[in-house]
């Protein structure tokens, strides 16, 4: 078997695949760009629910620094929707977590971004909806296996 083509195979669809995050993740930002909340904003509630996370997390999974992080922070801070309380594993480090406004945020954010897209599902036949499904897993797979 020859492995150069193997690996140019798994190159392009490497960049096939990360092509097709890219451009959904620009339809989710399009989605939040007449809300109040930006995709940062909305990132850093879904993130500080179930328990919060540190700032250095969430920097981490936005792909900025952890000034840039703290920015978001302060705005969402500021409006209610989170708050900074002591790590219980590191009495050095804050957690953030979301408070009942910011689940409430969250909720209508992904109400709102599913209604949208299951009306874009519906236009699908059911073999590309089935596709789509079967997907999710490989999708989950992938995720976890950059998180750890």
């Amino acid at each position: 078997m020859n492995t150069n083509h193997v690996d140019d195979a798994l190159l392009a669809l490497a960049q096939s695949f990360r092509e097709a995050l890219r451009q959904s993740v620009y339809v989710m930002r399009r989605l939040d760009s007449e809300e109040q909340l930006s995709s940062a904003q909305l990132g850093v509630l879904k993130m500080a629910l179930d328990g919060g996370a540190r700032v250095g997390g969430i920097a981490r999974n936005l792909g900025v620094k952890v000034p840039s992080a703290t920015e978001q922070i302060i705005k969402l801070e500021r409006a209610g929707l989170v708050k900074r309380e002591a790590d219980p594993d590191d009495s050095r480090a804050v957690r953030v977590a979301a408070t009942a406004a910011g689940r409430a945020a969250v909720e209508n954010a992904d109400r709102r971004r599913n209604e949208f897209i299951a009306g874009i599902l519906g236009t699908l036949s059911q073999a590309e909806r089935d596709a789509v499904e079967a997907a999710l897993p490989v999708f989950d797979k992938i995720n976890h296996s950059v998180q750890n």
